[in-house]
């Protein structure tokens, strides 16, 4: 296939959670994208339960985080049962409050179908839409760009592409990336979206016997729709019976003892088989991966989805620079250098995480509460890019304001590192004297330098007339009329600054640099290193 002059900058193929969030963080860049998805209507299903907190954050920066939240609920506290009585309830995010720094202190119940629904309004607000029907079979690289084949014969010429598509990933497959695992047959779930009455909504109800199990969650926005989930039935010769209202209603009875007939509806029916799967890489040449279609894990956790979104978050910045020839030699391959190894630790994670989900069940009163920990929520280091290229602390080193992390110290550093998410903290506007937070200023396609203390003055105004195109610079009581109060310390406290200092937060939140007041010049350093002259091919 000879190459066409491409007809749009970045193509994303999949309109999942991770393809609808890199469109929308493209599009507010000015990017020219489109997306494509090989069904022909949006689906309905629930699958995924909704965003942790972290992606909430990035929900935010987005502009659409009140939204989810309107349509969706708090995490309902779990009911387990035993031998159809209760014996246990457990609310595992009632001790949680928003603190300061952490904005979002649990995830947000929601269906799959309702959260794609918001983010696809978001992103025709900015004048693009999903275009359905549009299978990707075909994928041919050029020097400067990539065509797409579609299955109705039409071709798509782009100057970079996105898999976003699944776990089964065409794009995957095109481009001969392999995606090492294990898939445990024997390990699976029947699943799909029902009606069932006469059950409290304020919970989440978990029947786990020592043969099976069901579990049954409410449907957040709907009057009586709710998630089953249940190991299947096996029929005479062992195998699993395929998910239906007759088998559901069977499984019904069996493990709660409730009537069948209490259940109405059971449609968009599936199997799930656990798989534990990662990509070996994220980008060739022009064309990359990203969520499912990267990597795959057990669903214990909820991880999924969430780490798919912060794959997007991470790598739209990142490519609308290389789309605008400003992207450094090097630039997206940090994509692939920062998020396969978070990809690698959440393989782990979720592995273990099946195994104690697994112990606890066998024990009455055990449930899937075993499984909400910190790292779950996304807000830990374990999310952080410490040992990236992008990641500099050059309060360190003794004389090397460019060396990365690994330099000897020579000043104890507290709070988060170089890489880490950068902390939220509430301020008041100095002009205005409005409550704001920091992660207002973050909010947009731009990077933050943060000036803490009178002495970043200078280094501030440098910054803005060199890089005021790419940054917005802010102090922190700083002694200037423009800038923020930190009239609680929160901001210090959450940087763990404690002399003038320089954090620049990079677009996707995390910090890419701290350096003490003085050294200014490593601002300029560390944004030479991102920002090049010409393309990243």
């Amino acid at each position: 296939m000879s190459p066409a002059a491409p007809a749009t900058q970045v193509l994303v193929v999949g309109s999942g959670p991770t393809g609808l969030n890199l469109a929308c963080d493209l599009a507010r860049r000015s990017v020219d994208v489109r997306i494509i998805d090989r069904s022909p209507e949006f689906p309905r299903s629930s699958r995924a339960k909704g965003p942790n907190p972290r992606s909430l954050e990035v929900l935010a920066d987005l502009g659409v985080v009140d939204r989810v939240l309107a349509a969706g609920s708090a995490p309902l506290p779990m009911r387990k049962y035993r031998n159809g009585l209760p014996v246990a309830d457990a609310d595992p995010y009632g001790a949680s409050r928003p603190a300061p720094d952490t904005p979002y202190d649990r995830p947000r119940l929601i269906a799959q179908w309702r959260l794609e629904e918001i983010l696809r309004d978001r992103l025709a607000e900015y004048g693009v839409r999903v275009e359905l029907g549009s299978e990707a079979v075909g994928l041919t690289r050029h020097a400067d760009s990539v065509t797409v084949g579609l299955a109705d014969g039409r071709n798509i010429g782009a100057r970079y592409v996105v898999g976003c598509d699944g776990g089964h990933s065409p794009v995957r497959k095109m481009l001969g990336v392999t995606f090492e695992g294990r898939t445990a047959e024997d390990r699976m779930m029947v699943c799909g979206d029902v009606t069932v009455d006469g059950l409290d909504r304020g919970l989440w109800h978990q029947w786990f016997d020592e043969d099976g199990a069901v579990m049954l969650c409410p449907t957040p926005g709907t009057r009586s729709g709710w998630w089953f989930q249940a190991g299947p039935e096996l029929d005479a010769a062992g195998a699993p019976v395929p998910p239906s209202l007759e088998s559901f209603r069977r499984l019904l009875t069996k493990h709660t003892g409730l009537p069948g007939d209490r259940m109405s509806r059971a449609e968009l029916l599936s199997t799930y088989r656990v798989n534990e799967r990662m990509a070996d890489r994220y980008r060739v040449g022009r064309v990359l991966l990203a969520g499912d279609a990267a990597h795959v894990y057990s669903v214990a956790g909820g991880l999924g989805m969430n780490t798919g979104i912060q794959d997007a978050f991470n790598l739209g910045w990142k490519l609308a620079l290389a789309v605008a020839g400003r992207a450094a030699p090097g630039l997206l391959d940090t994509y692939e250098e920062e998020r396969l190894p978070v990809a690698a630790w959440t393989l782990g994670l979720t592995a273990e995480q099946l195994r104690t989900v697994l112990d606890a069940v066998k024990e009455p009163g055990g449930g899937l509460d075993a499984v909400v920990t910190a790292e779950t929520m996304g807000l830990g280091p374990d999310g952080g890019y410490p040992w990236s290229p992008l990641s500099r602390d050059t309060r360190r080193t003794a004389h090397s304001p460019a060396a990365p992390v690994t330099g000897p110290v020579t000043e104890p550093a507290t709070g988060p590192r170089a890489g880490d998410r950068a902390p939220d903290a509430p301020c008041l506007d100095i002009a205005t004297g409005a409550s704001t937070h920091l992660f207002e200023v973050f909010a947009g396609p731009h990077f933050t330098l943060l000036g803490f203390g009178p002495g970043t003055a200078q280094a501030l105004r440098a910054a803005e007339a060199d890089h005021g195109d790419l940054l917005r610079a802010t102090g922190v009581d700083a002694g200037a009329r423009h800038g923020l109060n930190d009239v609680a310390g929160h901001a210090r406290s959450a940087y763990g600054v404690e002399r003038d200092t320089l954090v620049l937060v990079r677009p996707d939140n995390h910090i890419g640099l701290i350096a003490p007041a003085e050294d200014g010049r490593a601002v300029g350093d560390y944004l030479d290193r991102v920002v090049g002259a010409g393309p990243d091919a």
